[in-house]
């Protein structure tokens, strides 16, 4: 498994093309199909014939779910780090077993500067309360590796303190340095109620999404209007990512995201999740992010998504509730 780990990595950052994206995805598949137990057992379910896949369009997915009931990870790898998603228990947090976290360093390092220019030119700001409070979060491992990257002394996380915080954004805008400011979506909020702001566009102002409970939910529209008009800037930024995933998209505006060269995402019907739906339709978001090398890179989410006419752009519609969700019968398992 290490050889095979090894061999692939390399690949996996350096494509160029669909070609090469569709190439190493189906060498992963065959390879997780075999070596990932969970993963063996749910095509075994679905009555998938692994030798027939032959090209990503027929890969099928893992429903997102079994990450809060199965150690999905390849056989025999013991994980080094295990991510948790937030929440109030145990068993109801999904967890990702990671057995190589210099993967999940390579995919958010390249990750961020393939859309953005290298952590170093910016100093880091991080709004993430909740996140900090609950602990084992990937994006905070992620927030933590870009910090201390960033080569700035300014860089670091803003703890509740509105104020100081206020003040460290307008002296920064004085400056006119480049600002990476990434939060939750309520912390921000919070912030610009405390003061508004006219930061200008060095500033790169981005939100992770949700309110975790802290406030009334807003459509990205709203949201976004807000938050542009409270911190003066022209654009949001968004990062769309989850615990079960070692890569992110992200939105430089309008909430239209786009994947990584190793990361894709396609939209599945809703009634019929071994089919796919065509662009401006919407439907379940499927991922294949290659970088989830050591545990399973096809998962199929239960957020609710449209491939845009853009070519590679997708955009976030909402979440499925339980009732929405076909195929639950295939969740059962040893």
């Amino acid at each position: 498994m290490l050889a095979f780990s090894s061999t692939i990595k390399p690949k996996i950052f350096s494509i160029k093309s669909a070609q090469d994206f569709n190439e190493i995805a189906l060498e992963i598949f065959h390879y997780q199909a075999k070596k990932n137990k969970v993963y063996n057992n749910f095509l075994n379910l679905i009555n998938c014939e692994i030798e027939k896949v032959d090209s990503v369009e027929t890969i099928p997915f893992l429903p997102i779910q079994l990450f809060k009931s199965h150690d999905v990870i390849i056989e025999d790898l013991v994980p080094t780090k295990v991510f948790k998603s937030s929440g109030t228990t145990d068993t109801g947090r999904s967890c990702h077993l990671v057995a190589d976290l210099s993967i999940y360093e390579d995919s958010f390092i390249k990750g961020f500067s393939h859309f953005y220019e290298d952590i170093k030119d910016y100093v880091v700001l991080a709004l993430l309360p909740s996140y900090l409070e609950q602990g084992e979060s990937s994006l905070v491992y992620m927030v933590d590796h870009l910090i201390k990257r960033s080569n700035h002394e300014e860089s670091g996380y803003c703890l509740n303190k509105l104020e100081e915080t206020a003040a460290q954004l307008e002296e920064l805008s004085k400056q006119n340095k480049k600002v990476l400011l990434i939060g939750v979506s309520y912390a921000l909020l919070d912030l610009i109620e405390f003061k508004n702001f006219k930061l200008g566009e060095q500033f790169v102002v981005m939100e992770t999404g949700g309110m975790k409970g802290r406030r009334e939910e807003l459509t990205k529209e709203d949201l976004h209007s807000k938050l542009m008009k409270g911190f003066g800037v022209s654009n949001i930024h968004s990062e769309y990512g989850m615990t079960e995933l070692l890569s992110q998209a992200y939105s430089t505006g309008e909430a239209i995201f786009k994947t990584p060269p190793w990361m894709k995402v396609l939209i599945r019907d809703i009634n019929d999740p071994l089919a796919f739906q065509t662009k401006n339709k919407s439907g379940g978001i499927n991922v294949i992010d290659l970088a989830n090398l050591n545990s399973c890179s096809f998962i199929a989410t239960q957020d609710l998504g449209r491939i845009n006419k853009e070519e590679g752009s997708f955009s976030i519609l909402g979440r499925f509730d339980n009732s929405d969700v076909r195929g639950c019968n295939l969740l059962i398992m040893d």
